[in-house]
């Protein structure tokens, strides 16, 4: 028996494990990878080119002469007198995964609730440094790592040819 209600799904804690950037372009497709927190299970997410260099901005510790998109948010909510709680992948349909961003007071008592890309959603969760986090259920349905169940889902999007300039792991 779980503490968890039966409509809420169970989250699991991860990470931004590596950025992939091909061909410098904004056409070409980026990834990212993110893995459990302590564990093996691991997913891609193919990401615009915007939001692939916030994330290799923030990750390298660059910054910008001024605050660019996401930067801008996150003054913005703390403006607000709010703060991202949490990021949370909540859902993958035909290979669109759909996110939520977490909002709360200073006291930590929810605010709101928005609906986001994922993309613009791990820069956030990033540059606050809150939690990130993904539902069980889609975890088991993407994931990639070597030991996972053969589950039917989509395949491993990283190309075998040139895969171009990657972060290294983090």
């Amino acid at each position: 028996m779980t503490d968890e209600p039966d409509d809420e799904p169970r989250m699991i804690d991860i990470e931004l494990g590596r950025i992939v950037l091909r061909d410098h372009s904004v056409a070409a497709p980026q990834y990212i990878y993110l893995r459990e927190q302590g564990g093996h299970r691991s997913f891609p997410i193919v990401i615009g080119f915007p939001e692939a260099l916030e994330l290799q901005r923030v990750v390298t510790g660059v910054r910008t002469e001024r605050p660019m998109t996401h930067q801008l948010l996150l003054d913005t909510i703390h403006a607000l007198g709010a703060r991202v709680g949490a990021v949370e992948i909540v859902d993958v349909q035909k290979n669109t995964f759909y996110a939520r961003i977490q909002l709360v007071n200073e006291a930590g008592e929810a605010l709101a609730e928005l609906d986001a890309r994922p993309s613009d959603s791990i820069a956030l969760a990033t540059r606050s440094r809150c939690p990130l986090r993904v539902s069980e259920a889609v975890l088991e349905e993407v994931r990639v790592d070597e030991e996972a169940d053969p589950l039917p889902g989509p395949p491993d999007p990283e190309p075998t040819e040139d895969p171009g300039d990657e972060t290294p792991d983090f």
